[in-house]
């Protein structure tokens, strides 16, 4: 059974530990508590395969930005959350992209956009287009979740695990024109 490690990231509030424990424990958390860190395993199937996830819960918080490069480095794919109803949250993402891109040095890292807190709709202020369009310039999925109701969590965990399953073994992941994803045999370099 393959191991893969997940990283959840975003600025605080968003709901990644509320996300993170509903996937893995089932469960809703209503109180917020500022994680610094938190780590997950969970084993799931996608695709009829077995993985083990381990799922980093990090720091949203601007006193923590300094742990995230580590986080990047060691992480195989990545879930970015905002919350639908925080423009500030989703001002950030940008930055948390560009930052995973640099430090893992390619512009195909497997990761999936999340807006959480759908189930607030009356207090929207993200609209659904705007993640769909940002999804697309980084060339990824885009989920909106609700962490309370569950909505879209399983799907958006799977998501990411597929694209992870897609990139190993020296492969990436690539969208067919079916809207699937199929995989190609990345070129290598090696220096003597």
């Amino acid at each position: 059974m393959d191991t893969i490690q997940l990283v959840v990231m975003g600025c605080g509030g968003v709901g990644k530990s509320a996300l993170t424990i509903q996937y893995v424990q089932q469960h809703f958390v209503e109180n917020y508590d500022p994680t610094i860190e938190d780590s997950y395993r969970r084993q799931t199937t996608v695709e009829g395969k077995q993985y083990m996830l381990e799922i980093l819960d990090t720091a949203g918080t601007e006193q923590f930005k300094a742990m995230r490069d580590l986080y990047m480095k060691n992480g195989q794919g990545f879930l970015l959350l905002y919350s639908v109803i925080a423009q500030s949250s989703f001002n950030e993402i940008d930055d948390i992209h560009s930052q995973i891109v640099r430090v893992k040095d390619r512009d195909d890292v497997p990761m999936v956009l999340v807006g959480n807190k759908c189930d607030l709709e009356d207090q929207r202020v993200i609209a659904t287009s705007t993640g769909i369009e940002t999804a697309k310039k980084f060339g990824c999925a885009f989920y909106e979740t609700s962490a309370k109701t569950r909505m879209n969590v399983e799907e958006a965990f799977a998501e990411v695990v597929r694209r992870v399953a897609g990139t190993k073994g020296g492969k990436k992941a690539s969208k067919s024109k079916s809207g699937g994803i199929s995989t190609s045999q990345k070129k290598r370099c090696t220096l003597f």
